[in-house]
This record gives C-alpha cells, structure tokens and sequence, in this order.
C-alpha cells in the first residue's frame, strides 16, 4: 500500500533535475467556458514549478462538480488516482518513482512456520513491484534465497514472478 505520493520522474527546465514532489495542489483556470486544470509538482533540485497538465480546454458543464470541488479542495487523494492514471502520464509524458513510498503489509508472522504456504497479494494502488522481492519481504527470506526456490520450481504462480507486476496475483511457496 502506497505511504505517500510517488516522485514525478521528468525533466526540470530550470536545473535539469529529473525529479519532481506532488504536494497535491492543483491550479484551476477558466477562459470563459472553458477550463484548464493542472496538478503542481515542485522540482527537488531547485525547487521550480511544473504543471501537469490534467484538463485542457474542457466545457465547463462537462465537468463533474465533484471533482471541480476536489480540485479547489487541493484533494490529496485525487491528486494520488490522477498520477496513476496512465493517459495523463502519456499526455504529459512523466513516470512515476515509487521508491521509498510504499510498505508492504503482511497481516502477521504466523505464516512462516509452515512448509507451504498459499498467499494472494492485493494491491492497494497500481505500484509497480518486483514480486520476487515482494515475495521476500513478506517471507523474511533474502532475495537470493527466493530466485533459489523460483528456480527449483518451490514457488509457483500464475504470473511471471521475474518482472515487475503492478496488479494482485498470487503464489504458492513449498520449502
């Protein structure tokens, strides 16, 4: 589950610094009928500016009032689903750097004590893992030890384990 918003991977003009903190502000602008709204990033070289672009010239009646409210609300929680949404990282060509703003919660330790264990993983928010090492912080294994058992065929899942996943799967361990 993701701890706080994901760093904004993209180029600053000022410093050429290559990432960027959302704060969750959001600049919303009218031109008579139309809106533009955008989601404001700070650059963590110099500390400069930079809008992500999330409405571009909308009929203001196509909008939901809702989200025209979170927006003026600086809602952090709408700015974390805009970020993941991937049109808006295609328009505005950014990525995302999820390092450091996730945990992972294993619901307890009574698990590691049996020869085979049967997990199913949910993702709170599209974060994009290796699930291997997923497997190994939640196992308290090291990572060697879980390619080892991922080899010998003691780890079994429907999925590519060897990857990066970003959606829930699941697995079976054998020891």
């Amino acid at each position: 589950m993701p701890t706080c918003l994901p760093l904004v991977l993209r180029r600053c003009h000022t410093c050429a610094s290559g990432r960027f903190r959302a704060n969750g502000k959001f600049r919303v602008n009218a031109h008579h009928k139309v809106l533009d709204a955008w989601l404001l990033v700070l650059c963590t070289g110099c500390g400069d500016t930079a809008k992500i672009t999330v409405l571009e010239r909308v009929n203001v009646r196509s909008v939901r009032p809702e989200l025209l409210d979170r927006m003026h609300d600086n809602d952090l929680a709408l700015a974390a689903e805009l970020l993941q949404d991937p049109v808006l990282q295609r328009r505005n060509r950014i990525a995302l750097d999820w390092d450091g703003a996730w945990r992972l919660d294993t619901g307890g330790t009574d698990h590691l004590d049996r020869e085979v264990i049967d997990v199913s993983v949910r993702f709170a928010a599209r974060i994009p893992v290796r699930p291997l090492r997923l497997i190994a912080d939640g196992c308290g294994l090291t990572r060697a030890e879980v390619e080892r058992l991922n080899e010998e065929g003691k780890l079994v899942a429907a999925v590519r384990l060897s990857g990066k996943l970003s959606g829930d799967f699941t697995f079976t361990l054998k020891r």
